[in-house]
């Protein structure tokens, strides 16, 4: 088999072999990657003041400002020089160490005194077996009997004491409930040795020995108060968040770094956040809210699709699909369908968060990529509504889930909108984003993704088809105005095939087999022709070569700008 080899960007004219080795299948991108890509996604890490959203929203009165400006994509802002915190105690500074210490006695004690909601429960109740319902309620001997009815008078003696108007009225209730007191006290005495001479007297004779043994390991028997408060010790709450528990293992320790970082590890203000988040999860019905269906009308819309060069899955927001007016109407037309959006968007965040691995080191963020083409705007007074209470809620209840925000395709309203906003985000925030105009999206998209994990309509590979995602994938980038070849040397009968795709096309392509014996005549796979921007967004050929030889593919660039070529091969013996 020929083997893909990454070759870095050649000058003019210069030729390619790829070494006629096996084909090494590209490993997984990370661990999770074995799995099914998990869907996700979003949550912005640093909560955006108020004011923010009402800029926007005064944003159609200054547009016209920033068209005069002249914008274009050429001078959208780059950021995502982010670099990923670790998720593992020992690798924090100390500041950070002890934070997160006191941080986990906070949600100890709220956990011991049921602060997360619901009530406590005595743990003699929580240990206690359902029993049958004919089961009926055994009769108190008389001495307790008469002790809670010797209670209940001097209590009600006292109360009405209490609402006396006067001294004197204490004074003689204090003195008759004394009485009554005594009288009552003589009886339950009297009861109390008729018991225990009944007792006594139908007691078993024990041997004399027996009798004068007492266990050495006796424990003394709690009686009173202290019994009581045995019996109604309160057990410890349990609370899971994002199918965590929290403080059962060391994955709880990375979602309560969460909380910590989104408030800069000032440890009231995250416990507080904490206590919201939860307290909001219950009032939502997350549970509840994740088993609904909602049907597949915003597929297309929110996607998870394959991951990141450091294993995150990737999750890809397409607003352009809302130009369709009548998934709009059905989406924002009122208020019970904005919410309907809303609960939708919250469970597709929440299956996908379910899906991330939180042991310490693991990947528990997502990449999220914003599809700007085609979309409707801020003029859309529904969707502005809808996007805003979205993002309201992912910043207070989904912290710490995002590695990085890719916005392509970028217009240039948008960028107008990033300069009212980007003053309210904290640097650590705008670290994270990513601007790129329509020319440059692809581009950018390959700087974190590898391109057979990008989808065919943003400029990778990634497809239903013969190729799969773990099937490797070469770039090369072709100077203006050369000609590139590319080479796949065959030493024995197989059938090869191969995909090609040049970003953005306008190039000549062909291909040919030249074989290795000089008798033999080269073949004329594919003439070479232009491939226009809009002719087919990937080449997929094959050959059934007979003898040794090799398959040369060549790439002219006519244009005065660079290219970006990708292609991948395999082969199968002839006898396949």
């Amino acid at each position: 088999m020929a083997d893909q080899v990454q070759v870095g960007a050649p000058p003019a004219d210069k030729v390619v072999v790829v070494p006629d080795v096996p084909l090494a299948e590209k490993p997984p991108v990370a661990a999770a990657a074995a799995k099914e890509p998990p869907p996700v996604p979003e949550s912005e890490e640093e909560p955006v003041k108020q004011k923010q959203v009402e800029d926007a929203e005064a944003l159609e009165t200054k547009i016209s400002d920033a068209v005069a400006d002249g914008d274009d994509e050429e001078k959208v802002p780059q950021s995502g020089h982010y670099k990923e915190e670790s998720t593992r105690v020992a690798d924090l500074l100390e500041n950070e160490k002890k934070a997160i210490e006191e941080l986990k006695v906070l949600v100890r004690e709220a956990l011991n005194k049921h602060e997360f909601g619901g009530f406590a429960m005595p743990q003699q109740q929580q240990q206690q077996q359902p029993k049958d319902d004919s089961a009926k309620e055994e009769p108190k001997p008389k001495a307790e009997a008469v002790t809670e009815t010797v209670a209940e008078t001097k209590e009600e003696s006292i109360a009405q004491a209490e609402t006396g108007d006067d001294e004197e009225k204490v004074a003689t209730a204090t003195v008759r409930s004394d009485a009554v007191e005594d009288d009552d006290a003589k009886t339950v005495e009297a009861i109390e040795d008729t018991i225990v001479s009944v007792s006594a007297s139908v007691q078993p004779e024990q041997p004399p020995e027996a009798a004068s043994k007492e266990p050495s390991d006796a424990k003394p028997n709690v009686e009173g108060k202290d019994a009581e408060t045995v019996s109604n010790k309160v057990l410890p709450q349990e609370v899971s968040i994002w199918g965590i528990p929290l403080l059962a293992d060391e994955r709880s320790d990375v979602i309560l770094l969460k909380f910590l970082r989104a408030r800069d590890f000032k440890v009231k203000e995250a416990f507080t956040m904490l206590q919201n988040t939860i307290r909001w999860r219950k009032e939502f019905g997350i549970d509840e809210l994740v088993e609904q269906d909602f049907g597949n009308d915003l597929e297309k819309v929110v996607f998870m699709h394959g991951f990141d060069k450091e294993g995150h899955p990737v999750c890809y927001n397409v607003y352009g699909e809302f130009q369709n007016k009548e998934l709009y109407q059905k989406t924002f037309s009122d208020e019970e369908k904005r919410q309907n959006f809303l609960r939708w968007r919250i469970q597709f965040l929440e299956k996908s968060i379910r899906k991330l691995d939180f042991s310490p080191g693991g990947i528990c963020t997502i990449v999220q990529i914003n599809d700007l083409k085609n979309s409707p705007g801020l003029t859309k007074w529904e969707l502005r509504q809808a996007t805003k209470q979205a993002l309201q809620l992912l910043q207070d209840n989904y912290p710490e889930f995002v590695a990085r925000q890719v916005f392509i395709n970028v217009p240039w309203w948008y960028l107008a909108v990033n300069k009212m906003i980007s003053p309210f985000l904290t640097q650590r925030t705008r670290s994270k984003f990513v601007f790129a105009g329509p020319s440059k999206s692809a581009e950018n998209l390959f700087r974190y993704i590898a391109a057979e994990q990008v989808p065919v309509r943003y400029g990778g590979l990634s497809k239903d088809g013969e190729f799969g995602n773990t099937d490797a994938v070469t770039e090369i980038t072709v100077k203006p105005a050369a000609k590139h070849t590319v080479e796949f040397p065959v030493t024995e009968a197989c059938l090869l095939t191969w995909e090609v795709r040049v970003v953005g096309w306008e190039v000549n392509y062909g291909a040919e087999f030249v074989p290795s014996g000089e008798d033999s005549y080269t073949i004329i796979i594919q003439k070479s022709k232009k491939v226009g921007c809009s002719e087919g967004e990937v080449v997929c050929d094959n050959f059934k070569v007979g003898e040794p030889g090799k398959v040369v593919l060549t790439i002219h660039n006519p244009t005065s700008k660079k290219k970006k070529l990708l292609y991948r091969l395999k082969t199968m013996p002839a006898s396949a």
